[in-house]
């Protein structure tokens, strides 16, 4: 797995849940298929910048705790990962270097594009929903400009 996929994982286990200690990040990076040893998640820990409160593990105060403050450009991430990009409907389907899916989702999601209801990204796969065809036609284009 990709460092990026694996600090993906980790912001989206502390938002979605208390964690207090690193043995039980450890269990929930594995349970999302991120082996680590101990001295790779202390170094993603200081990477990402948390902190270790009262409540586990968080962002600093000062990045009002979002976690997309810590993702790489959604330009970045489709120009160094993405290699296709096609309609079905009104899904767009966007293929990624194995492990990257989830850090090219976020940054999808983050970037709040009205032609973005939400996304699912797998490993290797990122379904976009879109309100429609014409939608998903426009924000094909948009990725496209971005592969360029």
């Amino acid at each position: 797995m990709s460092k990026l996929a694996r600090h993906a994982a980790i912001r989206d286990a502390i938002t979605s849940h208390p964690v207090y200690n690193q043995d039980e990040l450890r269990r929930l990076l594995f349970k999302r298929g991120h082996r680590v040893t101990q001295a790779t998640l202390s170094r993603d820990i200081h990477e990402l910048g948390l902190v270790k409160t009262d409540e586990g593990y968080q962002f600093p105060a000062s990045d009002e705790g979002s976690a997309n403050a810590w993702l790489p450009s959604v330009e970045r991430l489709i120009h160094e990962f993405v290699y296709e990009v096609k309609t079905a409907q009104n899904i767009v389907v966007v293929k990624t270097s194995a492990g990257s899916a989830q850090p090219v989702a976020a940054a999808l999601d983050a970037e709040g594009w009205p032609e973005v209801v939400g996304t699912v990204g797998g490993d290797d796969t990122v379904f976009i929903v879109s309100p429609n065809s014409k939608d998903a036609e426009k924000l094909l284009s948009r990725i496209k400009e971005l592969l360029a």
